[in-house]
């Protein structure tokens, strides 16, 4: 057979790959430029890169020495960010992916909850992997919501509630040594502020379970690895796999507002729904809490 015989079946075959991994254009423009941040990160922090390689045995075959789960969570996600993908959309996850991640990892460094093994607070490297994971994340929950379709709407609400609740008492116990440091209350409020005014309950649960998912093997691998290493010693605790479903959460709710207060922008959406008097109570309850909490700790 020849080559030209070959190709059209070739070609039938890669048809086939990307109409079934739902890859675009974009998705060859998200692939480049995940691969051009880790080439940049591997360049600018050359030498963690050099102490990572200097623990390899050259005496002993390579593929025992591999970080096999490493490599997996890498390969995971450069498929799941390929899958559908939009610039246009994927641009504000990024965005709120970035900055949220800075947020947090500001937060959790700087009060101690964790630490990195560089001892930076927070350490830049590890800032791009938060965008990644946030569209990782956002592909999984389309594979949910198609996964949980032939559940009841009325399941969603009753799980929300079970959940997010159970969720913030953990969270509550967890940050406990930490109260006070202002910034804690800060992330406090914002999650009762979240949990309190989420109303798409079935877009929330998937998100948090798409995040919990992926961040628990996150967690594994940086804390069995020690590259970061919570006040608990827990390797990983389940507050900080529970705490990437929230984060996931805060991130989907940030960017359907920046959504919402665009489509306003150019007069194409409906008003943004705003509870005030919601919120001040909200407000109120926090200062009450934390003039309890003072009063507790005193």
């Amino acid at each position: 057979m020849s080559m030209r015989d070959a190709n059209p079946a070739r070609d039938s075959v890669k048809r086939r790959l990307i109409a079934e991994f739902g890859w675009t254009r974009s998705s060859y423009w998200l692939i480049s430029a995940f691969a051009a941040t880790l080439f940049l990160l591997g360049t600018v922090w050359w030498p963690l890169a050099e102490e990572y390689l200097a623990m390899i045995d050259w005496s002993r075959p390579l593929w025992i020495q591999l970080d096999w789960l490493l490599i997996g969570v890498f390969l995971a996600m450069s498929l799941l960010i390929m899958a559908g993908a939009d610039v246009k959309e994927d641009l504000w996850i990024l965005v709120v992916g970035l900055g949220g991640g800075l947020v947090i990892e500001s937060w959790g460094t700087q009060t101690e909850l964790w630490t990195y093994y560089t001892l930076e607070r927070p350490p830049l490297w590890i800032i791009p992997a938060w965008p990644i994971a946030s569209l990782s994340i956002d592909r999984l929950v389309r594979i949910l919501n198609t996964l949980v379709r032939p559940l009841r709407p009325k399941v969603f609400p009753i799980l929300y509630w079970l959940i997010l609740p159970s969720f913030y008492m953990l969270m509550l116990h967890f940050v406990w040594p930490t109260l006070d440091k202002p910034t804690t209350w800060v992330a406090l409020l914002l999650s009762a502020l979240l949990i309190a005014t989420t109303t798409d309950s079935r877009m929330a649960v998937l998100t948090f379970a798409a995040g919990t998912g992926l961040g628990y093997f996150l967690e594994r691998w940086g804390t069995t690895r020690l590259c970061w290493t919570y006040y608990t010693g827990q390797a990983p605790p389940l507050f900080a796999v529970l705490a990437h479903g929230m984060a996931a959460l805060a991130f989907w709710r940030t960017v359907w507002l920046l959504n919402d207060l665009r489509s306003r922008a150019s007069g194409s959406g409906a008003p943004l729904a705003r509870n005030l008097g919601q919120i001040r109570v909200l407000v109120r309850v926090y200062v009450d809490l934390r003039s309890l909490f003072t009063r507790m700790r005193g």
